[in-house]
This record gives structure tokens, C-alpha cells and sequence, in this order.
């Protein structure tokens, strides 16, 4: 899937998925990307991520899932498979490797940050979120029309 594939009609929602295993910071991160004129879809983990993304083990059929996601937002620190697992994941899929993915965490690491940043991570944002940090993304989003 290419980018220009990917690209929004000028009155279509961009869709984002949403990725944490708090409810909590699920609940925050929905609100914020809805009050921006935003689709989304939260998952509580990496794996849910993964199944709706079409590329849990075993699935094959990424046109029957959300393959209309424009974005990823994920947490960093999940139980199971990490933020930073779930980006290398949707970085070797020739159906997902488009997708833009940003990592969220309350931790503020360098070296984590940049390894994600060096595994294709648009950006990595500091929680908590703040409206201006969605409304700059949802800039992202929209630049390639």
C-alpha cells in the first residue's frame, strides 16, 4: 500500500488506531484524536493491534480488516508485546510498512526514543498527550493530500 493510497479525500475522517493497554490513556488518547475530527479504533494490546491490522499470525487477509488506518498511536510499555515490538512488526509488512506509527510514552529515555525513531517510528511523544500534540499530527496526516 502506498502512501498516495493512503492519502484522505478532503472530507474523509483519518483513521487512527489507538494502542494501550490502560483504559485510562485509551479513554484520553480517543477523546483527543476524536475532538480532531478523527475515526478511531482503540485495540488493549499489541496482539489486538496486530489481528486488527490483518497480521496476527496465521491471518492473511489484510482487505478484511482496518486497512484503512492512516495512523498507529501505541504505547510503548504493554504487557506481552511492547510498542517498540508491534512497530518492527507493522515495519516488515509489505501490507502495513506504510502505515504511520507513533510511540507514546510516560518514560522519557533516550535510547529508547531513538530506537524506535531508528525502526521507522514517525514520531515519539511524551504522555501525558496534549491536544496540541494531536492537532500537530493530524497535520501530518493531511499534508499529503
Amino acid at each position: 500500500m502506498s502512501a498516495v493510497t493512503m492519502g484522505l479525500n478532503s472530507d474523509a475522517k483519518p483513521h487512527v488506531l489507538a494502542v494501550d493497554d490502560s483504559v485510562l490513556d485509551r479513554k484520553i488518547i480517543e477523546r483527543l484524536l476524536t475532538n480532531s475530527s478523527c475515526k478511531v479504533t482503540t485495540a488493549e494490546n499489541a496482539h489486538g493491534a496486530l489481528e486488527l491490522l490483518g497480521l496476527a499470525d496465521g491471518q492473511q487477509n489484510f482487505s478484511n480488516t482496518v486497512s484503512d488506518v492512516n495512523m498507529i498511536i501505541t504505547d510503548y510499555c504493554m504487557p506481552g508485546m511492547t510498542g517498540y515490538e508491534l512497530l518492527k512488526k507493522i515495519k516488515e509488512s509489505p501490507t502495513a510498512k506504510e502505515i504511520p506509527v507513533v510511540v507514546v510514552s510516560s518514560e522519557n529515555m533516550q535510547t529508547r526514543i531513538e530506537k524506535c525513531l531508528e525502526e521507522g517510528a514517525e514520531e515519539f511523544l511524551l504522555k501525558p498527550l496534549r491536544q496540541s500534540d494531536v492537532k500537530r499530527l493530524r497535520c501530518n496526516l493531511t499534508k499529503d493530500e
